[in-house]
């Protein structure tokens, strides 16, 4: 009772404040937080059902963003790899000889905005249309081969977004060698289109749930602290501050946010795992291997700060407003 009621208002009690030393009032200041933290947990332990489902509400809320985070960063991942969204197929002038499309090419390859440039000569473009049209023998009966040679170009990182790769494609169709150029990136910006709308719908959904757990929460401590009204009244009838009375309850809120994060962690990584089988399939479809990332370590701890941070956000709004209007009449 001494701890509890300490800094109440007694005949002395500042002069003996005073004569406490700061060092001992420094060191006693963390200590009464951890009494005040582990009896708040202790409370929760009491409580064990209710407990557990206001921290399930907070975890489940901060799953499904979390998920959706996992699923575009692995989308955005798989759009990336896709070098040949950006590659640039530039047809090259018939009366160019061999000398001029190779000082082209030379050229071509030492620009910091081309990765890498390939020569498809007429030649092997007749030789690979001959065999993939299956007009073999119509072929043979041309004069002369009609297919220009072809330079296929691949920009460097920085310029394989659709704006980027238009601006180098007519940077290089100005090249006396070049006929014309073609880009296919229309795919490619309706890809970024619905990634960008999943992102935003992310975020959308993302601040509904966070205010919907912030509001949970308040809702949580609200109510503890209206079933614990009379003890509150009799604690300021004694001298019992403000701060002082609101502290476990903060504590509640910062617990419901530091286990309902782990929550979050291991429901991310349940959906992540049962999705996993589904996209397996897909990609062995399609002859690729593809490993579904999950949340890193840094994500991991977003995650949990972010659940932390709605916890005590929620207890705040609680007993700023409720505790203060607690008064004994």
């Amino acid at each position: 009772m001494s701890l509890l009621f300490r800094n109440r208002d007694v005949p002395g009690g500042a002069a003996k404040r005073q004569k406490l030393a700061w060092y001992r009032r420094a060191l006693m200041w963390p200590v009464h937080h951890l009494q005040q933290a582990v009896a708040s947990l202790g409370e929760l332990w009491r409580n064990p059902f209710a407990s557990l489902l206001t921290m399930a509400v907070l975890g489940l809320s901060l799953t499904l963003p979390s998920t959706l985070y996992v699923l575009v960063k692995n989308t955005s991942a798989v759009s990336g790899d896709w070098q040949q969204a950006s590659q640039m197929s530039l047809f090259l002038r018939k009366e160019i000889d061999t000398k001029a499309i190779e000082t082209l090419k030379t050229q071509w390859s030492l620009n910091p905005k081309i990765e890498s440039v390939e020569l498809i000569s007429k030649e092997q473009g007749l030789a690979d249309f001959r065999q993939q049209s299956g007009f073999g023998e119509t072929l043979d009966y041309l004069e002369s081969n009609p297919l220009p040679d072809v330079l296929l170009v691949i920009p460097a990182d920085a310029f394989r977004t659709p704006e980027k790769a238009r601006e180098l494609l007519a940077e290089l169709e100005r090249a006396r060698e070049v006929d014309f150029g073609k880009l296919d990136v229309q795919w490619l910006e309706r890809l970024q289109a619905l990634l960008n709308l999943a992102e935003d719908i992310l975020g959308g959904l993302g601040i509904l749930l966070c205010l919907s757990v912030v509001l949970i929460v308040g809702n949580t401590i609200r109510l503890n602290i209206l079933s614990q009204r009379e003890e509150i009244v009799v604690m300021k009838l004694v001298g019992a501050t403000n701060a002082f009375i609101q502290r476990p309850f903060l504590y509640t809120g910062l617990w419901y946010g530091f286990i309902g994060g782990i929550l979050a962690w291991l429901a991310t990584a349940v959906l992540i795992w049962w999705v996993e089988g589904s996209v397996l399939s897909v990609t062995e479809l399609y002859e690729t291997q593809f490993q579904l990332a999950g949340l890193n370590f840094n994500e991991m701890l977003i995650v949990w700060l972010i659940a932390i941070v709605l916890g005590l956000a929620g207890s705040y709004l609680a007993v700023r407003r409720h505790i203060r209007s607690i008064e004994p009449q």
